[in-house]
C-alpha cells in the first residue's frame, strides 16, 4: 500500500491550509514499516533447517547427501517465506511491533525539526502501515495545554481510512480535526510563520 502523487499534493495542500488557521505546524509521516523481522526470520529458518535432518533420519532411509540438499532448501525456502514483509512482521509480539513503531514516531519527531519550532507548537500525524499504528505526537507546548485524548478524534478518523486502503483522505481527515482542536488554543499569530515544509513524508 502506497500513496499516489496526487494524494501527497492534496495532504501538502490540507496541510497549508490548516496552518492558516493556526500557528501551530503540522507534519505528516508515513512510514510502510517500522520493525525489521528480518534476523527473526532467518534464525527461525536455520532452526527449522538445523532440526529437519534428524527428522529425516528418525523416519526416512534417504542417504545424508540427499538430507543434507534438503535442509539447504528448507531453509531457502523457509527465509524467503518469513523474510516476506506481512509474513516478517507477524512473527514479532504485537506489543513489540507497537512499541518499535512509537520510537520510530518519536524519531521522525525530532529528524523532522518540529521541535525546532519557536513557539514549540507543532505536531506530527505518523503512520506506520506493516504494524496498523497511528499516532499523533505533539510538542511541549501543545501537550502542556492540549491531553493527548484530544487527538483521538483524528486518529480514529486516519485509522478507518486507512482500513479502507484510503492513505490520503486519511491524512487529510485527521489533518482537518488536529486544525480544529489547534485553533481553539493556538489561534494564528501576525509574527508567526511557516518554519517546516507542508509536506507528507514517505519512509
Amino acid at each position: 500500500m502506497n500513496i499516489s502523487a496526487q494524494d501527497r499534493r492534496r495532504v501538502s495542500n490540507a496541510i497549508h491550509a490548516a496552518e492558516a488557521r493556526t500557528s501551530g505546524e503540522i507534519v505528516c509521516v508515513l512510514a510502510q514499516a517500522s520493525s525489521d523481522a528480518t534476523a527473526l526470520a532467518l534464525l527461525i529458518a536455520a532452526l527449522a533447517a538445523l532440526a529437519f535432518p534428524w527428522a529425516m533420519v528418525a523416519f526416512t532411509a534417504m542417504p545424508v547427501s540427499g538430507i543434507l540438499l534438503l535442509q539447504i532448501a528448507v531453509f531457502f525456502v523457509l527465509a524467503v517465506l518469513l523474510c516476506l514483509p506481512r509474513v516478517g512482521i507477524s512473527l514479532v509480539p504485537r506489543a513489540a511491533r507497537r512499541a518499535k513503531a512509537h520510537r520510530v514516531a518519536l524519531e521522525q519527531f525530532m529528524i523532522r525539526g518540529i521541535s525546532r519550532k519557536k513557539e514549540r507548537t507543532g505536531i506530527l500525524i505518523f503512520v506506520s502501515l506493516a504494524e496498523r499504528y497511528a499516532r499523533i505526537v505533539a510538542d511541549e507546548g501543545i501537550a502542556a495545554r492540549v491531553p493527548q485524548s484530544e487527538w483521538q478524534e483524528a486518529v480514529d478518523a486516519l485509522v478507518a481510512h486507512m482500513r479502507s486502503g484510503r492513505i490520503g483522505e486519511g491524512f487529510i481527515a485527521a489533518i482537518e480535526r488536529c486544525a480544529k482542536v489547534l485553533e481553539q488554543h493556538f489561534p494564528p499569530s501576525e509574527t508567526g510563520s511557516d518554519e517546516l515544509p507542508d509536506r507528507i513524508y514517505v519512509i
